[in-house]
């Protein structure tokens, strides 16, 4: 079985390269990425894999956000040039656990007449203090996740490699022409870090933001989340946002007890590993 994991990125540095290695380690073959217009260090961290061999590097300087067309193409792309069996489309802050063995093996489980497998993501909260890699200090999920608007967190898909195949706009759904899409939980779940830091967010709402309202062929309703912050950041800033999204000592200790937290070091000790494998 041959797995492709496509990226499309901006401004990820501090999290890109675990997030690239982690995938690698777990069962990843190759991964195509697109870089929209960064300007951190993420186009020399992906340059550095690239020189391995493992990553395709693809630079997308269009700035409307149109993540459904981008991602189809990549998605294509793995199976045309690389003869994908099953592609993953990711972001730089999901990191997908298979719950047991590798991503191989959890892909395997899904009925061979089946497109695409879904896998639910699960919310690791922002810490205090914000100093260090984000894995040494995430190590606590929400055990109900929810968006920064209150709202349930849906799930991600990744789909079987087929050069027609559609990914619509946030990856939630994958489709061929003339086919009604068929889907298939699989026993992954996706470790996901959305806030990090204050400046990572703000610069993640405005540069999204301002990109989906330039964009004018998706439909106002779609991203929806971001189009709401991009909104508040440029009314009242997102410091009420940010304040509800990190969890100091106190408030951690106070979750773990009332169960609406867990304590969840798969990540970190991963990361670890990989860290010390490295060195």
């Amino acid at each position: 079985m041959t797995i492709v994991m496509t990226l499309l990125v901006r401004d990820e540095e501090d999290i890109l390269r675990e997030n690239i290695a982690f995938h690698l380690d777990r069962g990843v073959d190759h991964v195509i990425l697109m870089d929209n217009a960064s300007v951190d260090g993420t186009a020399e961290i992906a340059h550095d894999f690239a020189r391995r061999g493992v990553l395709t590097y693809w630079h997308q300087p269009e700035d409307d956000y149109a993540q459904g067309r981008w991602v189809t193409a990549m998605a294509r792309r793995a199976f045309t040039e690389f003869g994908a069996e099953w592609v993953i489309n990711n972001d730089a802050d999901e990191f997908w656990w298979p719950l047991q063995g590798s991503l191989r093996d959890a892909l395997a489980t899904i009925p061979p007449d089946t497109l695409a497998a879904s896998a639910e993501r699960t919310n690791f909260v922002a810490r205090t203090p914000e100093t260090g890699p984000f894995w040494q200090r995430m190590d606590v999920r929400c055990r109900v996740s929810l968006n920064p608007l209150g709202r349930p967190l849906p799930g991600k898909v990744a789909h079987r490699g087929h050069a027609d195949i559609e990914v619509a706009q946030g990856n939630h759904v994958a489709t061929r022409p003339g086919q009604p899409p068929s889907v298939a939980p699989a026993p992954i779940l996706i470790l996901h870090f959305p806030v990090r830091t204050r400046a990572q967010l703000v610069n993640k709402i405005a540069k999204g933001g301002a990109a989906y309202a330039r964009n004018t062929d998706l439909d106002p309703g779609i991203g929806s989340t971001w189009r709401i912050l991009y909104d508040t950041l440029r009314r009242d800033g997102l410091d009420a946002v940010y304040e509800g999204e990190l969890y100091d000592a106190a408030r951690i200790e106070a979750g773990l007890r009332d169960g609406h937290l867990i304590r969840d070091e798969r990540l970190k000790q991963a990361l670890a590993a990989l860290s010390d494998a490295r060195a």
